[in-house]
Formats: C-alpha cells, sequence, structure tokens
C-alpha cells in the first residue's frame, strides 16, 4: 500500500500532469522499493518516495 504522503503526492502530480494536457500512462506502486512510479507525456517518468519527496527519473 502506499503511504499517504504518497496518495497526496502522487494526486497532486497528477493533476498537475493533466492540467498541462500531458496524457498518463502508467502509475503503479514498485512493490521492492515501495514508491509510486508514474509514466506520463513524452517519456516523463517521476518516482515518488514513502515519504512524498519526488524526483525525475532520467
Amino acid at each position: 500500500m502506499p503511504t499517504a504522503n504518497q496518495g497526496i503526492m502522487c494526486v497532486t502530480l497528477c493533476q498537475s500532469l493533466t492540467n498541462s494536457f500531458m496524457p498518463i500512462f502508467v502509475v503503479r506502486l514498485d512493490e521492492r522499493t515501495g514508491n509510486v512510479f508514474i509514466l506520463a507525456g513524452d517519456n516523463i517518468e517521476i518516482e515518488i518516495y514513502p515519504n512524498g519527496r519526488w524526483r525525475f527519473l532520467s
């Protein structure tokens, strides 16, 4: 299960992406690391850590 911080940040980031008309293709919890992964738009990859912090992946 994602943490509450991850859930809030996921909704916030997804809202920002869709406000910019970016399609969201995948939202997935990586059970190995506990991180939430978002794949959107043209190769936008975002990882959200259990504490709610996030980063773009290259």
